[in-house]
């Protein structure tokens, strides 16, 4: 698996959705209902049991259409299997400057979490294409605004608190994409396995992306 990352298919919907501890078998359901809909990259946490067979599972089920990364990558040796998986692109929950290098190194586009100014600062020098900026629960769109102030450079990803309700506020504060997890992926329809009322539901969060980003 050599595929690399595709900012065409990011650009097209710039939603990351997050999807931890979801068996293996749903999973496989979901995807082409994700891809259907109209979403373009999800990421499968490290976390997840069978995260790394997942991944390798999801890449090969969707080897072009569907940007397919690992999160909640934390470690060196996280970061190793999810690359051996055939991740397209990492997304951590901490400055790890370890895991930022090599990725860097090795052409890897990777998303570090990151919450103070200093940290996404750093992570943004270190040559992160996207910060992750985690988690926005408490402090929402006002915070990102205030951060593209002083580092209007700096391409943001707010994660936590992004939601049907605040996903435009966030766009309209400067953030490049969201991450969102249990918000889009929700809990009530996959265990119904209502994929119908699922599509619905992932094709409401990309009407409120902003109209650039709105299927012509």
């Amino acid at each position: 698996m050599t595929t690399l990352f595709s900012n065409d298919l990011f650009t097209q919907a710039p939603i990351v959705g997050i999807v931890r501890n979801l068996p293996a078998d749903v999973i496989r359901q979901l995807l082409p209902v994700y891809r259907e809909a109209g979403l373009t990259t999800i990421e499968i946490t490290m976390n997840t049991p069978g995260a790394v067979d997942c991944i390798r599972q999801a890449r090969q089920q969707y080897p072009n259409d569907l940007n397919i990364g690992a999160g909640t990558v934390c470690t060196p040796d996280d970061l190793e299997q999810a690359l051996d998986a055939g991740a397209q692109f990492i997304v951590t929950p901490i400055l790890d400057e370890s895991v930022i290098r090599t990725c860097v190194d090795r052409g890897v586009p990777v998303f570090p979490g990151a919450f103070t100014p200093t940290e996404i600062y750093r992570a943004w020098t270190l040559g992160a294409p996207m910060v992750k900026v985690f988690p926005t629960t408490t402090l929402g769109p006002a915070y990102i605004k205030d951060l593209k102030g002083p580092l209007p450079q700096v391409r943001l990803l707010p994660t936590g608190g992004v939601s049907l309700s605040t996903i435009r506020q966030f766009f309209d504060a400067g953030a490049t994409g969201v991450g969102v997890g249990s918000h889009l992926f929700d809990a009530a329809l996959i265990k119904a396995r209502d994929w119908n009322g699922l599509t619905i539901h992932f094709q409401e969060f990309l009407k409120r992306l902003p109209s650039q980003h709105q299927p012509a």
